[in-house]
């Protein structure tokens, strides 16, 4: 009985789903969010442009990554990260905070089923 259980919670400590995909919604969500602030700072004329480029390349291959390792492709949280993928170097701030919502809401979700 005790392997069975054993067995059991291996076996549901493996499982894929949206649930093991939690981590790169968050992470995903986190690069939006800071995407949508150095826009902002960079609008303000309060950033270096080399500073600028390079935490977009940053944050940009950060959301990538992210969305390769999800193990429910074609999810809406896929659909949202590839969303935020297309958006320019230089997209309105509150566009890229949309989409960081848009990832909160989908997380606050899976953390509550």
């Amino acid at each position: 009985m005790r392997r069975f259980v054993f067995v059991l919670l291996l076996l549901a400590g493996c499982s894929k789903g949206p649930e093991a995909d939690l981590q790169y919604i968050g992470q995903a969500r986190s690069s939006a969010a800071e995407w949508a602030l150095v826009n902002e700072r960079a609008s303000l004329g309060q950033l270096t442009h080399p500073y600028v480029e390079s935490m977009r390349r940053s944050l940009r291959s950060q959301i990538k990554s992210a969305k390769s390792a999800l193990t429910v492709p074609g999810s809406r949280y896929d659909a949202e990260m590839e969303a935020l993928l297309e958006q320019p170097d230089e997209a309105a701030p509150q566009q890229l905070r949309a989409h960081a919502e848009r990832l909160k809401q989908i997380e606050d979700e899976l953390e509550s089923a």
